[in-house]
């Protein structure tokens, strides 16, 4: 690899080789900016989770449970209900006191959203905000 001419060489060549140490210098640079920024772009967050049991959840007294079959059957508190009875139910339940119960709904798996969708807008129009899903526990 030659970098120059000696004064006595007759040689009129252009030098044909590429200087790689400007190369390497910028490839080294941009090296230890990658090593630098790599660890700021995650974008992960450390949380401690509370740790819970799986227990059964016994539902209140005063809290509704909602029921919706596979044909898309209302029910309110087990008990048969057309839509203008559940918008009734679901005015007079908004009007408890001291506290406004929660809507645990029970849905079978082939029900479809369409329907859930609907019957959790019409209680949040009736202002029933606390809404919970029953599922059942997975058998072992």
């Amino acid at each position: 690899m030659a970098f120059g001419k000696l004064p006595g060489d007759s040689d009129e060549q252009p030098l044909s080789e590429i200087n790689m140490i400007p190369m390497i210098d910028v490839m080294l640079v941009l090296l230890i900016v990658f090593m630098i920024t790599a660890p700021l772009l995650t974008n992960a967050v450390k949380l401690e989770l509370p740790e819970a049991s799986s227990q059964t959840n016994q539902p209140k007294q005063e809290d509704v449970v909602l029921s919706i079959d596979g044909a898309g059957k209302l029910y309110w508190n087990d008990k048969a209900v057309d839509e203008a009875a559940l918008l009734t139910k679901m005015e007079e339940a908004s009007e408890a006191k001291p506290e406004v119960p929660e809507i645990q709904l029970r849905i079978d798996k082939s029900v479809e959203y369409g329907i859930i969708a609907r019957v959790m807008a019409q209680a949040s129009q009736h202002g029933l905000h606390k809404i919970a899903f029953v599922s059942q526990p997975e058998a072992e």
